[in-house]
């Protein structure tokens, strides 16, 4: 499928806001609904299943970090966060909640389309082939299916997690420096961001928090690398 005919859920309170978003989406080819609250954001991605949400952390009903949460816990689906704020604590929460991505306010339309082809083309390289199952040790990843579990244990990674896994998967104990993931990982077009190795960071945290902390091993000063089946 073309990555412009997907559809997209914009959730964001600020009216003018969402309507500079959804029509410069809808200009790049994208199906779009909006959500202006908390529920409402919910009840949407349930009943319309969007392929990314781009989702801001201030709303009524409950906060987007909330949303995170509740729609990741029934399947996994890439999320952009916005946030008015440039606090790094926040960024590496909405990260912490399943997050793939986020932008600070105020940000720049192109910069924003950009993240969402960068999300989608990750999503559809990662499911692209390249090895229906890879089994190390007991860690055990269905590619096709994105599944994942070790030792018999099955664990619910969100988009981001799983490619990310799945890339180090595919490269067992080859050092990742942190620049290289966000790069091969995220396609961000950036180089040693204190924002951008926060958020490698943040995710290493939430694979070892599901699949075990003896999974992937800190490299000080370097990256991270997978030990599993060595």
């Amino acid at each position: 499928m073309e990555l412009g005919g997907r559809r997209v859920l914009v959730v964001e309170d600020d009216v003018t806001i969402a309507a500079s978003i959804v029509a410069r989406l809808r200009a790049e080819g994208f199906t779009v609904e909006v959500a202006h609250d908390g529920p409402a954001a919910v009840e949407t991605e349930a009943s319309w299943e969007p392929d990314l949400v781009v989702l801001d952390v201030m709303l009524p009903g409950f906060d987007g970090l909330e949303v995170c949460r509740r729609i990741q816990g029934r399947r996994p689906v890439p999320v952009l966060m916005l946030t008015a704020r440039a606090d790094e604590t926040d960024m590496l929460v909405g990260l912490g909640v399943g997050a793939d991505d986020y932008l600070t306010k105020p940000f720049s339309m192109r910069v924003l389309t950009a993240r969402v082809h960068a999300l989608l083309r990750r999503v559809e390289r990662s499911s692209s082939g390249q090895g229906a199952r890879i089994v190390l040790g007991d860690l055990e990843i269905d590619v096709d299916q994105r599944r994942v579990a070790r030792a018999g244990v099955a664990a619910q990674l969100t988009p981001i997690e799983f490619d990310l896994l799945v890339h180090f998967a595919r490269r067992p104990r080859v050092v990742q420096p942190r620049e290289r993931l966000l790069s091969e990982v995220w396609d961000w077009d950036v180089h040693g961001t204190s924002a951008g190795t926060r958020a490698v960071d943040s995710h290493i945290k939430a694979l070892r928090r599901k699949l075990g902390a003896d999974l992937i091993r800190t490299v000080h000063g370097v990256g991270y690398a997978l030990e599993a089946g060595s």
